[in-house]
């Protein structure tokens, strides 16, 4: 699974390798990679592999799963395609309070000890997914795990999971993308080299 899912990710751009003109992240980290999840939305066969994807890996590493519950914004849109494939409740939980309203952070039905799993499109540092993670338990939810699309692996992301007291399982990761780029000549020996060391460095 995780070489089909890297080598869709690479055939949308949804992966993009540029190790000779870095991507500047929203933390400031200059990065030779930049992996866009949303590309998966207008890929419709894609976007199908995906999801049935996240809905066997919830079936089969959270098989208790009583509803899905999306990061925001990104994880929302496979939240929902996937809770709807399994036919179970579907919610996300906002970034913060709404400052309008019932000032929800989280919107959908969520009952005390539902047993829930988080979908996250992309796991790096991992902090939005155990924020996410957090406000659900702190609402009484039992937190079986999350199911991401893709991962850095680096140790920082890790390190925090493991803080947390949280599974992450993982449709594809960065290793494996990086091998099938260089096997497709999508980058060379030293870009794929300047790769692994982005990680080594930038993971700790």
């Amino acid at each position: 699974m995780k070489k089909k899912i890297a080598g869709h990710l690479l055939d949308i751009g949804a992966v993009f390798f540029r190790p000779e003109e870095p991507f500047t992240w929203a933390s400031g980290i200059k990065s030779p990679v930049y992996c866009d999840s949303r590309l998966i939305l207008t890929a419709p066969e894609v976007r199908n592999d995906v999801e049935l994807a996240i809905a066997d890996t919830v079936t089969k590493e959270y098989p208790e799963t009583e509803a899905l519950f999306g990061t925001s914004t990104a994880g929302i849109a496979h939240a929902a395609i996937a809770a709807h494939i399994m036919g179970i409740p579907m919610g996300y939980v906002r970034s913060s309070n709404k400052d309008h309203g019932r000032n929800n952070q989280i919107e959908g039905r969520l009952d005390k000890g539902q047993k829930v799993v988080v979908v996250e499109d992309l796991i790096s540092t991992a902090g939005s997914a155990v924020q996410t993670v957090e406000v659900l338990r702190e609402a009484g939810a039992q937190v079986l795990g999350i199911v991401s699309i893709f991962t850095y692996g680096m140790e920082k992301g890790l390190r925090r999971l493991k803080e947390a007291g949280v599974k992450n399982r993982s449709l594809s990761d960065f290793n494996t993308a990086a091998e099938m780029a260089l096997e497709r000549s999508l980058v060379d020996k030293e870009g794929y080299e300047q790769l692994m060391k982005f990680i080594e460095e930038n993971g700790r």
